[in-house]
């Protein structure tokens, strides 16, 4: 399968959940506490500091070195420190991303089945298990929104309320579809950008 379909397979898949999907990245099994836990028993912040926009290093940094003093302290300032370092990177992590942080999650927090499996796929060195995933909902997502376009031009003529019912059914067919060629000819410019020496972006119109 080629990267377009799988880059197309997992933009669908966003599209077609109809509440924002909760990253994983501020929950405490996360993969950036892990990194921080790692960088903390190792006593070097090296680990994770990839987590951190360059800007923001120097306070990881900071917070980091203030964190070893107070854990030698004893086993309950220990754990405070280390605390303080998690919700630490991981308001930094999240400001980088452009995200809000609303606090450190349970280990046991709910996390969508994409991003689960999209870390399955990587620590199991295949993309197979995820492609089954989103294009499961690729398909649903592209095949419901066609069904109701076509019910609905079936009876586009009877009158103005069936006529509108259509031309609503058929936006949000269209616009998905568009949706998603659009994010997918954006993301092949960009690799193509950083792949090769320039490449000028197609103007779509």
């Amino acid at each position: 399968m080629s990267r377009a379909t799988v880059v197309l397979a997992l933009v669908a898949f966003v599209l077609a959940v109809p509440v924002p999907a909760r990253a994983h990245c501020d929950t405490l099994n996360g993969p950036v506490v892990a990194a921080a836990r790692v960088a903390l028993q190792k006593g070097d912040v090296t680990p994770v500091l990839k987590w951190v926009k360059p800007e923001s290093e120097s306070e990881v940094r900071s917070a980091f070195a203030r964190a070893l003093t107070v854990r030698k302290t004893g086993p309950e300032a220990r754990d405070l420190a280390d605390l303080y370092f998690f919700e630490t990177v991981v308001r930094v992590h999240r400001a980088g991303e452009g995200a809000p942080y609303t606090g450190l999650k349970p280990a046991d927090t709910q996390i969508e089945p994409s991003v689960e499996a999209a870390d399955h796929a990587l620590d199991q060195g295949s993309v197979d298990a995820v492609i089954k995933l989103v294009n499961a909902h690729v398909t649903a997502g592209i095949r419901e929104r066609f069904q109701r376009a076509a019910e609905a031009k079936r009876h586009a003529d009877e009158g103005v309320v069936q006529g509108r019912a259509f031309v609503a059914a058929y936006v949000e067919f269209v616009h998905y579809v568009e949706n998603l060629d659009l994010a997918t000819a954006a993301t092949h410019a960009h690799h193509a950008e950083t792949e090769e020496a320039p490449v000028h972006k197609p103007v779509r119109k």
